[in-house]
C-alpha cells in the first residue's frame, strides 16, 4: 500500500500506476452532481469557488448524516460518470484528484492525462466502513443540498485503487483484457 497525503497528489500523481493501491491521508472535498452544476455556474460568473480546484481531490460522495458519537454517517462512493461532464474544466483547473467508483468517459481520461491527475475508486457498497477513515466532516457550501452539500473532509489512511492514471493507464480496459474469457 501506498501512503499519501492530498498535500502530495499534485507532484505524486504522476508516479501512480493504475491498480495501485493507495491509503490517503488529507483534505478531501464532497460534490456531486448538483454541486457540480453550481460549482461550474460559480466559474462562468467569475465568482469564488466554496474551496480552490488547483491541487484539490474530490470525493463524489453524500454522505448520510453522522450517528451518535461519529463526525460523518455512511460515507461510500457515488458512480462518477455522472461528473464527467464537468470534469475536464475541473482538471483544467488543476483538480489533482477525483474519487468514486466507475468508469470515465474517454474525455475525462484524457484530461486525467493532460493535467497528470489520477482517479480512484473507492469500494462500493461499504460507506459505512469508509467513514472509520473520516476525521473530520464540515458542510462549506450549499448546504440547502443536504447529503450532496459540499463537505470538507479530513480523510486518514482512506482505501483507494487508482483506476486511472496521469500515464494514461486505465484499470477497467486493462481489467478487462487480464480477465476475459
Amino acid at each position: 500500500m501506498i501512503e499519501l497525503n492530498t498535500s502530495e497528489l499534485k507532484e505524486k500523481a504522476k508516479t501512480l500506476k493504475a491498480g495501485d493501491k493507495v491509503l490517503l491521508s488529507g483534505v478531501v472535498y464532497t460534490s456531486r452532481d448538483a454541486a457540480h452544476k453550481r460549482i461550474k455556474s460559480l466559474i462562468e460568473q467569475g465568482e469564488p469557488l466554496p474551496y480552490e480546484l488547483d491541487g484539490a481531490a474530490i470525493y463524489y460522495a453524500g454522505p448520510t448524516a453522522a450517528k451518535d458519537g461519529m463526525v460523518i454517517g455512511s460515507c461510500g462512493p457515488t458512480t462518477s460518470s455522472r461528473m464527467d461532464v464537468y470534469a475536464p474544466d475541473f482538471l483544467d483547473r488543476g483538480l489533482s484528484a477525483m474519487i468514486g467508483k466507475g468508469e470515465r468517459s474517454q474525455e475525462v481520461c484524457d484530461a486525467i492525462k493532460r493535467n497528470s491527475a489520477v482517479y480512484f475508486c473507492a469500494i462500493g457498497g461499504a460507506g459505512a466502513l469508509a467513514c472509520k477513515c473520516i476525521k473530520e466532516c464540515e458542510v462549506i457550501a450549499f448546504e440547502d443540498l443536504g447529503c450532496e452539500s459540499v463537505k470538507r473532509l479530513v480523510f486518514d489512511k482512506f482505501p483507494l485503487i487508482v483506476a486511472v492514471d496521469s500515464n494514461g493507464g486505465n484499470l477497467f480496459k486493462t481489467g478487462r483484457k487480464q480477465f476475459a474469457v
